[in-house]
């Protein structure tokens, strides 16, 4: 890893630590809306999945801790797609180059959507401090868990249970 990446990692994880949470005024909020590339080439809007509990995780191929994640929100994904569980991988196209961005989700195997936040809007939008950030949203588009930096399985399980049916 470049001696840049690792200072940008320290600094989005210091600029974390000091802020606290993020977002708290969209808690129980509807999700700001957005369309985005994908990776694969053609467009996907949030309102797309209207209906569906949505995972969106925000992420760079740069970003350690991201690296770290993903292998857990992968198996989360595996273990509920069949509840209609949807994840949203956004990568910060605006702050990395493509190639890198394809190589991440090519070694990963990502089987859900990245998009590409080509622009900085969908960052900006939902007021990133960091990556990595993920964002839990029920079936009704309502924001219900917000968890900027790394994710643990036991905060992945959480988010789920906010937004995924009772069983």
């Amino acid at each position: 890893m470049r001696l840049g990446s690792q200072f940008l990692c320290i600094a989005f994880a210091t600029l974390l630590t000091a802020a606290g949470r993020l977002l708290p005024q969209t808690l129980g909020s509807p999700a700001p809306e957005f369309t985005l590339k994908t990776l694969a080439g053609g467009t996907a809007s949030l309102s797309d999945y209207t209906g569906r509990p949505v995972f969106l995780n925000f992420w760079a191929s740069w970003c350690k801790p991201c690296r770290g994640e993903m292998s857990d929100i992968i198996a989360a994904y595996d273990a509920h797609k069949n509840e209609h569980l949807q994840v949203l991988a956004i990568n910060l196209t605006d702050r990395e180059r493509m190639a890198d961005a394809r190589r991440f989700a090519d070694e990963f195997q990502m089987p859900f959507p990245v998009l590409l936040d080509e622009k900085g809007k969908v960052r900006k939008r939902y007021a990133l401090r960091g990556v990595p950030t993920s964002v839990f949203i029920d079936a009704q588009g309502i924001v219900r868990l917000v968890n900027p930096g790394p994710i643990t399985g036991e905060t992945i399980q959480r988010g789920l249970e906010e937004i995924l049916p009772a069983r």
